[in-house]
């Protein structure tokens, strides 16, 4: 009797560990569920607050730009150069200016090396009607050293005719779109240079006196 009692205890025992075992192992996979799920969620919440802090930002950021954006106008400073263009010409005769200055042309820099700080140069640099640059460069010094420090690497493009002299036409190949017109004689080497263009270089060096 004692045999036969024991052997659906046993049975029972081992049926009660496997459904406590499935039900554990339902248990833990519906927290690593739910543990998954806690983090996908937060990390939703963090990318879309992320997006609205963003958003927020680039809203703040244009607001500001509007309000405080301001057209910026160029402004040309403008130099007075006649009289050292006199105080030049006592020292070097050969020296010449615009007489009168193109209308609406505005002198922005003016230079001259003494004759103890030999060679003699001198420079006027203006600023054109079309908000371009048109410069003067003269000297004592006629060899072509003068024109590479004033001009660096330029190629020959023909000639233009002002006033009846001819001046060679330089392409300067160091910088963009800029020109120059070379005049050389008399021991003189006289530079019009700029980016406003041939046209305007001719306009110019037929103001010279």
């Amino acid at each position: 009797m004692s045999s036969t009692s024991e052997g659906p205890t046993t049975e029972l025992t081992a049926e009660q560990k496997r459904v406590a075992a499935e039900r554990a192992q339902d248990r833990a996979e519906a927290l690593a569920y739910r543990a998954q799920n806690k983090i996908d969620r937060a990390k939703a919440r963090t990318l879309t607050n992320m997006v609205w802090a963003l958003l927020a930002c680039f809203i703040v950021v244009a607001f500001l730009m509007v309000v405080t954006w301001r057209p910026k106008s160029e402004k040309v400073r403008a130099v007075e150069y006649t009289a050292q263009l006199e105080d030049a010409r006592k020292a070097a005769s050969w020296i010449r200016g615009p007489e009168p200055m193109p209308a609406g042309w505005t002198a922005t820099s003016v230079q001259f090396r003494a004759p103890q700080q030999s060679p003699i140069t001198w420079h006027l640099g203006i600023v054109t009607d079309q908000k371009k640059y048109v410069g003067l460069e003269q000297s004592n010094v006629t060899s072509r050293g003068f024109q590479a420090d004033e001009l660096g690497k330029t190629a020959d493009d023909g000639t233009s005719t002002v006033a009846g002299v001819v001046w060679q036409r330089k392409t300067l190949l160091d910088r963009d779109n800029e020109h120059a017109l070379v005049l050389i004689g008399s021991g003189v080497t006289t530079i019009v240079t700029g980016n406003a263009g041939y046209q305007a270089l001719e306009t110019f060096a037929a103001t010279l006196r």
